[in-house]
């Protein structure tokens, strides 16, 4: 059985990380664990050591209230999880999903999702707060893919039910992962596959993106192979686009983080682009 590890953080994403959850475990036969992480770092927070900030004559009840504001504060943060929790079990229980644990954590996120064990993790492109105009991803999407090794579900604002899959192919040791999983434990629904590689047609990625076609169809898949030369990026965007595929499937992070800084990162850039959900693999 698949061990679904579901992130949510309270967002617009938290009712559609659920619903891909659901998706999920009904394709791979999962349980799901709904885990809500409280950071330890809060923006604008006041200094641990006000005795400078205040003054040496500040009264010693003062400290006493913002110790006990603090406490305070906590404590509310973790009843606001638990209420996130409660609310996302019942939206999986109302979808018939019926194996769900809860999990409450304080830290980072990725170091919480590295120590806990799970076969695939779901998770929103954008967390609270996130600016919207800017198409601004949310900022422990990069450091969780690059961080569990684990195949990555990142939702899309809103489920849609997944047909059709575009693979994005291009014969790396991410890539043949990706094929692998999909071959070894195929999705039960078996959605329709294009393995899409950025190539000539005839060249030695296109021919492997056939040879991928050929394995995907052996394991009960209706699967394509389509190869175009181009930016990266914005064809197989466009590819999404024109086949109006409901998933695409991928390598994550090919390069290195310091490579990645120079040229940018086709990862990111569809993460940031593309509005569907995607499934990559490290």
């Amino acid at each position: 059985m698949t061990h679904i590890l579901a992130l949510i953080d309270g967002s617009v994403y938290t009712h559609s990380v659920c619903d891909h959850a659901a998706w999920a475990a009904r394709q791979y036969n999962g349980d799901i664990e709904l885990l809500h992480v409280l950071s330890t770092q809060k923006s604008g927070a006041l200094p641990t050591d006000l005795s400078g900030a205040i003054g040496l004559g500040a009264r010693s009840s003062l400290l006493d209230d913002l110790v006990e504001h603090d406490a305070r504060t906590a404590q509310l943060d973790k009843e606001r999880g638990r209420a996130i929790l409660d609310a996302a079990q019942q939206r999986l229980e109302s979808q018939g999903i019926g194996n769900v644990s809860l999990a409450l954590r304080t830290g980072e996120i990725a170091d919480s999702l590295v120590k806990r064990a799970g076969d695939l993790i779901v998770m929103g492109k954008r967390g609270e707060g996130a600016d919207f105009e800017k198409l601004h991803l949310g900022s422990n999407l990069e450091r969780v893919v690059r961080a569990v090794h684990r195949p990555v579900l990142i939702a899309s604002r809103t489920f849609k039910p997944i047909q059709h899959a575009v693979f994005a192919f291009d014969d790396g040791v991410s890539a043949r992962k990706a094929l692998d999983s999909l071959v070894l434990s195929p999705l039960a629904d078996r959605p329709r596959i294009t393995v899409f590689s950025v190539a000539d047609a005839g060249s030695d990625l296109a021919r492997g993106g056939i040879a991928a076609a050929a394995r995907l169809i052996e394991a009960g898949y209706e699967a394509v192979a389509k190869a175009q030369p181009g930016h990266a990026e914005k064809i197989i965007a466009e590819e999404t686009e024109r086949d109006d595929a409901d998933l695409l499937i991928m390598g994550a992070y090919g390069h290195s983080r310091i490579r990645s800084l120079i040229i940018g990162s086709t990862t990111t850039a569809l993460n940031r682009s593309c509005p569907i959900p995607l499934l990559l693999f490290r």
